[in-house]
């Protein structure tokens, strides 16, 4: 199994085979809006320019700590694309815990889970690092800064 065998919707409704990011690592994140984290947006987005086009980033956006991401996609997109400018591929608002967890993030807990094997994702902004075949390779906390990841996703691309 790989993150390759599932699918989401993006941002704007389209079904997304996500086996059309295979062949370049990724960074998968929970993201929010109105978070404390939220300015992560921004390091999300240095980083993708930063690697040029060697890395995917997938941003899934969820509202299920402290309701911080309560809009619409419609809203979200807008106030990524006003306030980050993000060129990085956003996707439909999911659960990524209880009932309704999407399976992609049953899948990413399952593989890398954290703390003393916790399946559960503490917060927003958890990130996953997913290797060029799909296989996730480490889960960072919310609060480690997506630029500091980039020693991790350079030793992917040897």
């Amino acid at each position: 199994m790989s993150i390759f065998d599932y699918n989401a919707d993006d941002i704007a409704g389209n079904k997304i085979k996500l086996n059309q990011y295979s062949g370049k690592p990724a960074l998968i994140v929970n993201t929010a809006s109105s978070c404390g984290l939220t300015p992560q947006y921004e390091q999300l987005e240095q980083l993708y320019k930063e690697m040029e086009g060697k890395i995917n980033i997938l941003a899934f956006p969820c509202n299920q700590f402290g309701a911080q991401e309560s809009g619409s996609n419609e809203e979200i997109k807008e106030f990524c694309d006003l306030k980050f400018n993000i060129t990085f591929d956003l996707f439909d608002k999911i659960d990524v815990n209880g009932a309704k967890t999407h399976p992609l993030y049953d899948f990413l807990k399952k593989e890398q889970p954290g703390l003393l094997g916790s399946q559960k994702i503490k917060w927003n902004f958890t990130k996953f690092l997913i290797d060029a075949n799909g296989i996730p390779v480490k889960r960072y906390a919310p609060t480690t800064n997506p630029l500091d990841i980039k020693a991790d996703i350079q030793k992917l691309l040897k």
